[in-house]
């Protein structure tokens, strides 16, 4: 099969294509023809040699998540048959022709969403969903704060709140201002030419907001920390600042009680990304088939053009979620 590899740490023209065998079953498996793989902070990360020669799943290949259709299950498998159409959370391996995924972390792909969309699902929503709901505590009528909410995760973060009744507050550029709040964001604010931390105290009356989910990290997480309501949660997803070592004011976290939880994805074990999956088909895949949740694509690539897609996300700016397409019939034309 075509896989996208890389021989050494670098810039996205390490990347190319080779061929490989195709992953062999296990009896919980299913073997999926891959039609599309998000990509992810993660996997420039990866690229990039931020996890040296760490190894996060069973797969040493980019790639978290899939789309695709099933041509082989394993012996223990019933509930699903060659030819269904799956999405998949994966330990690496995406960035290929087809891939091995466990089948508790495969979900049917809903009749009205196509195989590019599916691909910008389950990484984005299953970890949106963990941040803004388990890690998060967001109820109805409830404030949240969602920082680069025209990302992929972020953007999927505010359906999420919005979706589970809070009042949503968004940080992106001006540029991307009304696609956040097409998305259902209640007040956007623009990182660049406003203070976040002064918007939600003018918006709040100085209160806070109940939960923060945060992609940036660096200075923000003072700011973070002085915009929350006592007894609030800080959620911390990623570190696109770069800056992981910011200082914490601890006064200030124990006087208001406050919560700072880290979560990502990539390292964590297989048993906590199944429950991850299983909280994610009860509350979230229903709104997918109902159309209350949309995936966002900002935009597709071909498998074999994989480091452009890397340039495209390393640029910035986009809205939704980047995706490789890999030649299925159902696969949208690159943009």
């Amino acid at each position: 099969m075509k896989a996208i590899v890389f021989n050494q740490f670098g810039a996205p023209e390490v990347l190319e294509v080779t061929d490989l065998p195709v992953p062999e079953l296990r009896p919980n498996d299913l073997l999926v023809e891959v039609g599309a793989a998000g990509v992810n902070r993660a996997d420039i990360l990866q690229r990039t040699g931020f996890y040296g020669d760490q190894n996060f799943g069973e797969s040493a290949l980019m790639g978290l998540e899939i789309a695709g259709k099933v041509v082989e299950v394993g012996s223990a498998v019933s509930d699903v048959a060659v030819g269904d159409r799956v999405m998949a959370i994966v330990g690496g391996g995406a960035y290929a022709e087809f891939a091995r995924v466990d089948r508790d972390m495969a979900v049917h792909i809903p009749a009205n969403v196509t195989l590019p969309e599916a691909a910008a699902i389950m990484e984005s929503f299953v970890t949106a969903f963990e941040a803004v709901s388990n890690l998060g505590f967001v109820k109805s009528g409830q404030t949240v704060l969602i920082h680069a909410a025209a990302g992929g995760i972020g953007s999927a973060a505010v359906q999420v709140a919005k979706a589970l009744g809070a009042k949503v507050f968004a940080t992106t550029s001006a540029d991307r201002k009304a696609d956040v709040e097409s998305i259902g964001a209640d007040v956007v604010i623009d990182y660049v030419t406003q203070d976040f931390e002064k918007e939600i105290a003018a918006h709040t009356g100085g209160q806070g907001v109940h939960t923060i989910v945060d992609f940036v990290g660096g200075d923000y997480l003072g700011r973070n920390l002085r915009s929350l309501s006592p007894g609030g949660t800080l959620v911390q997803v990623g570190i696109l600042s770069g800056d992981d070592a910011p200082v914490i004011p601890l006064n200030l976290l124990l006087h208001n009680h406050l919560r700072l939880v880290g979560t990502v994805m990539k390292s964590r074990d297989a048993d906590e990304k199944r429950a991850m999956v299983r909280r994610f088909v009860e509350n979230l895949l229903p709104l997918f088939e109902n159309g209350k949740l949309r995936p966002i694509l900002a935009s597709t690539f071909p498998l074999d053009r994989a480091s452009d897609a890397h340039r495209r996300m390393e640029g910035g700016g986009a809205f939704g979620k980047i995706v490789l397409t890999n030649g299925l019939a159902e696969v949208t034309t690159p943009a």
